[in-house]
C-alpha cells in the first residue's frame, strides 16, 4: 500500500473509533517499517486507539507504538517485551483453544483468535471456525480479538459465539467510508440484539 493511502485510511480509522490500529507490513524492510510507523504514529492521538506493531519488537521505541504484536512462531511474549519495553502492550496470535490458554499463560495482554473463517490475509491458515470463540472466552480472561474473514456479512455470527472484540482487515480497506462501516461494527459489538 503506497504512503498516501496509509495515511488516509489511519486517519479514517481513527475517525471510525477503532480500538487499535495494526502496523502489519510482512515484506517490508525494517527501515520501509520504521517510517511507516513514525507517519502513522503521528496521525494516531495519544488519546485515541492503541498503535501497535506488527513482528518488530525492536522498532517499537524507535517508532512510539504501544505495543506489538507476535505470532505462534516468532519470539516468546517475554522476549518481545524486553525487546519493545516493558509497559508495552503484547499481543500474541493464537489458532487454538490450547494455544489460547498458554498465550494468557505466558502473560500476553491481549490474543487474537482465528482465522475464524477464510481469510485472503492468511490463505495458509484452515479456519478454526465460530466454536472456539466461546471455548476460548470461557477459559482466558485477557482481551481475545476474533479475526478472519469477519465482516458485515459474517459478523452476527462470531457475535452469537460469545466474540466481544473483532478484527476486520480486507473489508474495512475496501470499504467507500471506512468510519462508517467502523461504527456500524461498533453498534452490532455493543447492541448484538438489535
Amino acid at each position: 500500500m503506497e504512503p498516501e493511502r496509509l495515511a488516509h485510511i489511519t486517519s479514517q480509522l481513527v475517525a471510525g473509533g477503532v480500538d487499535i490500529i495494526q502496523l502489519r507490513a510482512k515484506k517490508l524492510t525494517l527501515p520501509v517499517i520504521a517510517n511507516l510507523g513514525k507517519k502513522m504514529r503521528a496521525l494516531i492521538p495519544a488519546t485515541g486507539p492503541l498503535f501497535i506493531l506488527n513482528d518488530h519488537p525492536e522498532l517499537v521505541p524507535e517508532i512510539g507504538a504501544d505495543g506489538i504484536h507476535v505470532g505462534q512462531d516468532d519470539l516468546s511474549v517475554a522476549e518481545a517485551r524486553a525487546q519493545a519495553g516493558a509497559e508495552v502492550v503484547v499481543g500474541k496470535s493464537t489458532h487454538s483453544f490450547e494455544q489460547a490458554v498458554a498465550a494468557e499463560r505466558e502473560g500476553a495482554d491481549y490474543i487474537g483468535v482465528g482465522p475464524i473463517f477464510a481469510t485472503p490475509t492468511k490463505p495458509d491458515y484452515v479456519p478454526v471456525g465460530p466454536a472456539l470463540i466461546g471455548r476460548v472466552r470461557g477459559q482466558v480472561h485477557v482481551p481475545q480479538f476474533c479475526i478472519g474473514g469477519i465482516n458485515e456479512l459474517t459478523l452476527h455470527k462470531v457475535i452469537a459465539a460469545g466474540a466481544l472484540r473483532v478484527v476486520i482487515v480486507s473489508a474495512l480497506l475496501q470499504s467507500r467510508d471506512i468510519p462508517a462501516y467502523c461504527q456500524r461494527v461498533r453498534e452490532q459489538l455493543e447492541n448484538p440484539s438489535s
